[in-house]
């Protein structure tokens, strides 16, 4: 109890005319200025690269896609190895692609208006 009464006197009132906070009161904003950025924009980014991830893994043979450059086809070819993908666009019509160009998996069924 002693120490902690010495510790006290020690500190004393603040140098600065009474003003209180110190770093704290300086680093605050830009710590909750992070923190909103953080929940805003960056966790919701990760969270879409994660689907968009688990979404290239699991394409299949068969599957409706969009690719990055705007081209609709079907899967019709996996090859594991090379890590590549057989997409038909048109009859006749077969192109090979990685799985990164693969923007989304298109639904069969008609959007609701």
């Amino acid at each position: 109890m002693n120490s902690l009464m010495f510790v006290l006197a020690m500190v004393g009132p603040s140098q600065s005319g009474g003003e209180g906070g110190g770093a704290l009161g300086f680093f605050f904003p830009i710590i909750l200025i992070f923190a909103i950025m953080y929940f805003l924009i960056f966790r919701p980014q990760a969270k879409r690269q994660k689907q968009h991830r688990e979404m290239q893994k699991s394409l299949q043979t068969g599957d409706k896609i969009l690719t990055v450059g705007g081209i609709y086809g079907t899967i019709v070819g996996l090859k594991e190895k090379e890590s590549i993908i057989v997409v038909k666009i048109a009859d006749n019509v077969r192109v090979e692609m990685t799985p990164s160009s693969v923007a989304s998996k298109v639904s069969d069924q008609p959007t609701k208006k």
